[in-house]
């Protein structure tokens, strides 16, 4: 019965993965293959919680600091829940502080941004951060100069879009 159950709910994410969110089609199929491979016998229990999507590069430039990086959905094994990982770097080359910043809007409403990388002069730091993400959540991400507010910053780049793949 455990294993009826088990592919039953492996057939549900790999559909609701393809159909929802295109990018994470990928990682589907891996949770499939990982889940179909490693059940515990007795409990259920699988070596993989979840399974990385293809990764999508992205990057945005203000002034004398950029940041780029990595960008991708996991998905957890029932394929209900879904986290946008990003991971990447701000690196500045000039004099005066820049930060990095990222919105999001939920179900149409947005949420006010948020800080979360700064570099002042030259030097580099890390961007790694992990949000729940839900098809109807949008993301979008930009460099700021200063480290106050986004008065002075590049165009918002959105991190919720993902390339159709040919097949």
């Amino acid at each position: 019965m455990r294993r009826r159950t088990r592919a039953a709910i492996t057939a549900a994410a790999a559909l609701l993965a393809a159909t929802a969110l295109p990018g994470a089609a990928t990682a589907a199929a891996s949770t499939a293959a990982s889940t179909a491979g490693s059940t515990v016998a007795g409990t259920g229990a699988t070596a993989d919680a979840t399974a990385a999507a293809a990764r999508v590069p992205w990057s945005v430039r203000h002034g004398s600091a950029s940041a780029s990086g990595e960008r991708w959905v996991e998905t957890s094994v029932a394929g209900i829940f879904h986290t946008l990982v990003i991971r990447g770097e701000l690196t500045g080359s000039g004099s005066g502080c820049h930060s990095l910043w990222i919105r999001y809007t939920y179900d149409l409403a947005p949420a006010p941004p948020r800080k979360y990388a700064e570099v002042c002069g030259s030097g580099s730091t890390p961007v790694a951060l992990r949000h729940q993400y839900r098809p109807t959540t949008s993301g979008y991400l930009t460099v700021c100069r200063g480290t106050d507010d986004t008065e002075d910053c590049a165009a918002w780049q959105n991190i919720t879009w993902w390339p159709v793949s040919g097949g």
